[in-house]
């Protein structure tokens, strides 16, 4: 029946000092101390990367996180594949604890991590296999599903290529075959599109879907808006360790006030204007952004540039910019947060 996962008020704390620098005489690893001879202490830095990050994901569906770079995407999936301890929290894949069945978890989890981890010293085929023993495959078996995942990701006639001599999305490919080469019930997969060219981008997408209606649940990460839109059936959006939104794509752009929204730049952006942009018709947020600009949220787009125009002259202003996104989850994360996920 597939199995689902569950993320309970999960926070991670990251301390990561940087290194100590002795005044003139470059980097030191050991203590430094002051003029008086006393060491002194280095200063503790912590990052939060999660706050109270709670999901609940059904087997057979396929989710998306998506969110900037450092939000808590990456984190989280390495919580939830054991490569990362949670400072507090819970995670379950299926019946198993995470962190307390670690073994039992990893036995029906497939991972593509956000950069290819292959040994340079295998063939592409050898790391196929090498996989399928790791998971009690018997020979025969796992020669056959070999040949069926170098089919399926049209890697047969690099098989027995050395790992180094291929490109980043050959190795990227290899990456997802090797996850699914023994038929996980749950596959994450981190960033899987960067690096693919649009060709092979396109393949991933209909191997994902295909491995979705097997009632697998897959989980990935991507700051690709069409990726999410085009594969996921539902999402949240992630940014400083928070939730910020999460549902169907469609409910999700659907919740934007307006749905297009107008960035307007202007020589300078008085009070008096962003009232009178308030009051254009159709017209539902103004957000100003800095003394210049503003975040125009309406039900239409090009038909507003008009009367933007004639409040930027009323005022005593002039129009230098405009640039119109139609709805879409790069929009709702702009209305949350006040930037592009990409930023």
């Amino acid at each position: 029946m597939g199995i689902g996962i569950r993320i309970e008020n999960l926070r991670k704390v990251y301390n990561s000092p940087p290194p100590s620098v002795a005044g003139g005489r470059g980097f030191s690893f050991g203590p430094t101390r002051s003029s008086g001879g006393r060491k002194e202490k280095k200063k503790k830095i912590e990052i939060l990367a999660l706050d109270g990050v709670s999901l609940e994901i059904p087997a057979g569906e396929i989710f998306g996180l998506l969110g900037p770079n450092g939000a808590g995407k990456s984190t989280t999936i390495g919580i939830l594949t054991t490569r990362t301890e949670p400072t507090s929290g819970r995670v379950f894949v299926g019946e198993f604890d995470v962190w307390k069945q670690q073994v039992k978890a990893k036995r029906v989890i497939g991972v593509v991590p956000q950069r290819p981890n292959l040994d340079f010293a295998l063939t592409t085929r050898e790391v196929l296999l090498f996989h399928g023993a790791y998971f009690g495959q018997s020979a025969r078996e796992r020669a056959r599903r070999a040949d069926e995942q170098l089919e399926k990701f049209k890697l047969t006639d690099r098989a027995g290529q050395m790992v180094r001599e291929l490109s980043g999305g050959l190795m990227q490919r290899l990456s997802i075959a090797r996850a699914m080469m023994h038929d996980p019930e749950v596959l994450f997969l981190d960033e899987p599109s960067a690096g693919l060219d649009p060709q092979t981008r396109l393949m991933l997408w209909e191997i994902v879907r295909g491995y979705g209606s097997l009632g697998k649940t897959i989980v990935l990460t991507t700051h690709y808006m069409d990726e999410a839109d085009e594969l996921c059936q539902r999402l949240a959006i992630i940014d400083h360790g928070k939730i910020i939104a999460q549902g169907t794509p469609r409910e999700l752009k659907s919740s934007i006030p307006g749905g297009y929204v107008l960035r307007v730049r202007f020589d300078r952006a008085p009070e008096e204007l962003l009232r009178q942009l308030r009051e254009l018709p159709g017209v539902t947020e103004v957000h100003s952004t800095d003394p210049t600009a503003a975040d125009i949220y309406a039900d239409r787009g090009g038909p507003l540039i008009g009367p933007i125009v004639n409040a930027a002259q009323a005022a005593g202003a002039e129009l230098h910019d405009v640039h119109i996104q139609e709805p879409s989850l790069e929009n709702l994360f702009l209305h949350h947060t006040g930037r592009s996920l990409r930023e």
